[in-house]
């Protein structure tokens, strides 16, 4: 089911009136009926998969349990791989089956051997990537002995197939999400605003924004014949697509969230604004990063070991995010090439130079050589976009080396797309722009609106709203969907 569409529309609200009116005052029969509405939420999709989802949680259920029975730490070890097996097994068969086999195949024809790869017709399930990461998290925690497993099934359940952030994240961590699924929960008026005005905000990135401009982008990477300027033009409209889009998909979660009583872990503060690679980890899908730092990084020795070793253990984290995202070569460099970015900074130790601040009360000419550092950054970001968006590698080397042109200075005109399309794509790329430069300060856009007066949020409300009615007719798949 997706957050812009009439069902969802419907959805919400039913589940709302059910969940707070009518069961607000039995915790398990609250429970109960969360699961039953994530389930329904993503068997609307397709049903069979639920299976996945409820074997995964029926595993790492099961081992938490064994975990916390034994002091043996062979037993423990084998507890663990369990869940691993099981659950990365699901992974590997469902994401990345055909990427091996036909590598494995292609590596086999360069040494001048034909082997025949054998492809299989397999459908991704949605959102695998992500509750797949949670689950372990929950038993790689408790292994550590961070974490005391639930006896709750349901609860715990519910804790894995939470609807808002199910299909594309937040990557919620058992210590946040589960004591909050576990306990009392009461209604909060002012939580609930914000919450409504949240999804407000990531309904204007999804639909205003990134949808605007995905006819634009598909046009550009997969027409022909286009000017230097027209590529440039396409890699720039992408990178506030899957903006608008991921981010927006993650603000509508978290205030989907909020009109249930809980809070989720903030996954985007404005990469966009960020001086170097360093600081637009700390602030692009942040779940995703902090989970690889927690549970590979880490654990590889991090930055406590010798400083080639750091290195190679982050070249290791960048590409495995990359290959997360997606079984083809292209995430893959992806992947390496945001790790070379992010060397320098590592090396020199400015990647947390910027880890807390938000460029917070900074005039437009306060500081010109921050403003090129976020310049230069958002060009670095920009050029990796075109791998994560081309169809191969061969498509991705071919639409940099026609950026390469004369033809980069002329006015870039599209075929086949009405000048009107692309204006509003500009305009409403602008509006996002402004309003978060001009709340850059905080950890997203309407942070505690609920303060604001009246009038204030009313006018809001009402011209985001309009514009969403005259210019969200369509309803396009969200990207992260398919990782």
């Amino acid at each position: 089911m997706l957050f812009n569409s009439v069902e969802f529309a419907v959805f919400l609200p039913v589940v709302f009136i059910i969940y707070w009116f009518l069961l607000s005052r039995n915790l398990k029969l609250q429970n109960m009926f969360l699961l039953a509405a994530s389930y329904f939420f993503y068997g609307w999709w397709d049903w069979r998969f639920l299976s996945l989802i409820f074997f995964s949680s029926i595993v790492d259920y099961l081992v938490g349990i064994q975990l916390s029975k034994t002091n043996n730490e062979k037993k423990r070890k084998i507890f663990l791989l369990t869940s691993l097996l099981v659950n990365l097994g699901f992974l590997g068969f469902f994401k990345y089956f055909n990427f091996f086999t036909e590598s494995f195949s292609t590596a086999f024809t360069f040494f001048g051997y034909s082997i025949e790869a054998a492809r299989l017709n397999v459908i991704l399930p949605v959102g695998i990537s992500f509750y797949t990461f949670q689950t372990l998290s929950y038993s790689i925690d408790i292994y550590r002995r961070k974490l005391e497993p639930t006896k709750d099934i349901v609860g715990f359940f519910a804790f894995v197939s939470f609807f808002p952030q199910l299909v594309a994240g937040p990557i919620e961590r058992a210590g946040n999400l589960l004591p909050q699924i576990l306990g009392e929960r009461k209604f909060d008026q002012n939580k609930a605003v914000d919450g409504v005005y949240q999804i407000l905000w990531g309904l204007v990135k999804k639909i205003l924004v990134a949808d605007n401009c995905a006819s634009l982008v598909d046009s550009i990477f997969n027409g022909s014949g286009n000017s230097a300027s027209v590529h440039v033009l396409g890699v720039l409209l992408f990178a506030f697509q899957i903006y608008g889009d991921f981010s927006g998909y993650s603000d509508i979660a978290i205030g989907t969230a909020k009109l249930f009583g809980f809070d989720l872990m903030i996954n985007f503060r404005m990469p966009y604004f960020s001086r170097n690679i360093g600081e637009f980890w700390h602030k692009w899908h942040i779940s995703l990063s902090s989970w690889f730092r927690d549970y590979l990084y880490i654990p590889l020795g991090g930055s406590r070991v010798s400083k080639l070793k750091s290195i190679r253990n982050v070249f290791i984290i960048f590409i495995v995010s990359g290959f997360w995202h997606g079984a083809n070569w292209t995430f893959i460099i992806w992947g390496a090439l945001h790790a070379l970015f992010f060397i320098p900074s590592f090396i020199f130790g400015t990647n947390r130079k910027y880890k807390d601040e938000n460029l917070a009360g900074k005039g437009i000419l306060d500081n010109l050589r921050e403003y090129l550092s976020i310049f230069i950054t958002f060009l670095l970001v920009n050029f990796s976009w075109i791998f994560f968006r081309a169809k191969d590698l061969n498509h991705a080397f071919k639409y940099i080396a026609s950026i390469f042109d004369v033809s980069l200075f002329s006015y870039p005109r599209l075929r086949g797309i009405q000048n009107s399309d692309m204006i509003l794509a500009v305009i409403f790329i602008l509006i996002m722009v402004l309003v978060e430069w001009n709340n850059r300060e905080k950890n997203y856009v309407f942070e505690n609106i609920h303060r604001k007066p009246y009038i204030y949020r009313f006018v809001i409300l009402t011209v985001f709203s309009i514009l969403l009615f005259f210019f969200g007719g369509s309803q396009e798949n969200f990207i992260y969907f398919q990782f």
